[in-house]
This record gives C-alpha cells, structure tokens and sequence, in this order.
C-alpha cells in the first residue's frame, strides 16, 4: 500500500501502560503510513488511542507506567522505536512536529512570544541572532498573525485562543518538518476560528509539502481537509481509506454510526443519532471484536474471534467479518 514517498510507517505498534490491574494495552497491533504532502487523519472516539499512537511516534509516552512494547516507527526508513532519547531530541522539532490541544500548555506564561519562537529555532539552527529574529517574525507573518514584530514583544496571555494556536503552528513549523502531528487543535476554538486555523493547516501542507497526522474527534474537520481516514476503535484500527471513499461507503458499523452521527444541516431531525453504549476500558475484552457489544450488526463469530483488516478495495480496508464474504455494511 505504502509507495517510496512515505514519511512515516507505523507497523504493528503495541504501546501498554503497566498499572496494579496489569497490562493496559491503549494501542493495540495499529498500523498506517503517511506519505508527503498528504494530510492523514485518524478519527475516533476518546479512549480509543488515537493520542497514544501520537505520543508513541514522538517517543513522549509517560514512563512509568507507559511503555512500546512491540512493532515498528519508521520515520524515513529510521526505526524510532529504537532511537535514544538524545536522537529523538534531534527529530522533534526538526522533522517531526507537533501541536497539541491546548496551547497554554505548551507556551510558557514567563516568557514573549518571539523569545520562545527564537528559542525553537535556535535549539536547531548556531544562526546569528538577527537571523533568526527574522526567521521567527517570518513565520509568523506565514502563519497569518498580524503585526508580527509587535506580538514578538507580548506574552501568551495577551493573546486570544486562536493567536495562540497560530503561535504554536508556527513553533512547529519554524524548522520546516517533514512530519507535523496536530492532536485536537481546533478543540478549544469557536467554530469560525477552527476553520481559519484548518486553512492555515492546509495551506502550509500545499505551499510546504508537509505531511501531516490530524488526529480528531470530529468527522466534519476530517471532511474538511484530510486526503485519507484511518479510523481507531479500542486501540485498533478498524477502517482505512480515502476519505471519499469512506464517506460515501463506510464499510465499518463503528465507522458507518460515527457517520451517521454528525447533524445534517439539511434535515430537519428530532433526535441526532448517537452509537449505543461506550468505547470499553483498554484490556477489558478478551475475546471477539472490540466493537460487538454495540453493533447492530454483531453474530456468534464476532463475540469469539478478532476480525483481521480486510481489503474491501485497492485502497479501502475494514476490520470487520462482514468483509470475508463481502457481505458488506449497506448505510
């Protein structure tokens, strides 16, 4: 599936959290790539280990209690499971970025804007300090922030939600990486800012070729700027493909009701639809699929074995036995 453009390929990868109730498995065997200038997105419940996956790749998983227990990162053919930390230091920020959720986390209050701009950019690059004065104003001109040599002088907490998430685009953008990670970024915006901040995204992977992993909740952000979908369900993978394709087909009960549930703004509905039950605690299923409990469409082979992903098209796969006889989920 994966051609020689690929940035990144996940295989396999296994990350648990090691508890007193014994071993969590949050990500579970989850595999996908991302190739250049592709925006992938990885959709799902919370709880379902979309942002474990993201902390994996970027080797940030809490340990204690958190460790990658088996499978496969390849960055550029690079095995990041097994770098040291002083080599995953040189890869984040420089080829692999990352935007969290929640910005006032990760800018510190004590310090201006253009100082931890130049802060990041120094980290990588022994420039002068006119230069990379310049290059942090740069970017965030690109990045849409007005008055750019004005802000460098402010602090976090004279700027709105949406400055600062800009801010942080573009301290993960300052040393152009080939990978950016953007977990939930538009969670904390009102809805006029989240589409402002989805341009920018999309504009700097055109202008740029950046790759980048949009990790989200939400299906109409998905809808709005990702090439391909993987969709994520107790750890694992259950569909993946274009996003077309899965919009307009979803193959997968679990991603088949995620559809479903996003309020159409042409119907008139009473009541929105909403997928019975909760995503169960990592671990808790032994046996069968992870998703039968609430499936509609659920028999006696889904309650004892695990489906594999099954190849529904070229480029379509769902893991769902539905799909070994080609049965298929009519929507």
């Amino acid at each position: 599936m994966a051609h020689e453009r690929t940035v990144l390929s996940v295989e396999k990868l296994q990350t648990s959290f090691f508890t007193d109730e014994g071993e969590i498995p949050a990500v579970d065997g989850v595999d996908f790539h991302v190739n250049e200038g592709e925006i992938l997105g990885i959709v799902g419940e919370s709880g379902c280990g979309k942002s474990v996956t993201s902390l994996s790749i970027m080797g940030l998983v809490p340990k204690p209690p958190g460790k990658i227990t088996g499978g496969k990162i390849l960055f550029q053919n690079e095995d990041l499971t097994k770098a040291s930390e002083r080599r995953m230091r040189q890869i984040r920020g420089n080829d692999i970025a990352m935007i969290f959720q929640e910005p006032m986390t990760s800018l510190n209050p004590l310090f201006t804007i253009g100082n931890q701009l130049m802060e990041a950019i120094k980290i990588h690059n022994k420039w002068p300090k006119a230069k990379i004065k310049a290059r942090a104003v740069e970017i965030m001109k690109m990045v849409g922030l007005p008055r750019a040599e004005e802000l460098m002088e402010e602090y976090p907490h004279q700027l709105s939600g949406g400055m600062r998430q800009r801010v942080m685009i573009a301290m993960a953008m300052v040393c152009d990486p080939k990978l950016l990670i953007a977990d939930e970024p538009t969670t904390a915006l009102d809805v006029t800012i989240q589409a402002q901040i989805l341009k920018l995204m999309k504009d700097l992977n055109t202008k740029l070729n950046t790759a980048i992993i949009l990790i989200t909740h939400d299906l109409g952000v998905v809808a709005e700027v990702c090439d391909r979908l993987v969709v994520m369900y107790s750890g694992k993978v259950v569909e993946e493909g274009d996003v077309k394709t899965i919009f307009t087909n979803p193959q997968h009960p679990y991603t088949k009701g995620l559809i479903q549930s996003v309020p159409d703004m042409r119907k008139k509905q009473q009541r929105l639809y909403s997928i019975p039950g909760n995503v169960p605690r990592p671990g808790s299923v032994k046996e069968g699929c992870r998703f039968a409990q609430r499936c509609e469409f659920a028999f006696d082979r889904c309650w004892k074995e695990n489906p594999e992903l099954y190849e529904t098209d070229s480029n379509h796969q769902t893991r769902c036995f539905l799909h070994e006889n080609k049965v298929g989920v009519t929507v």
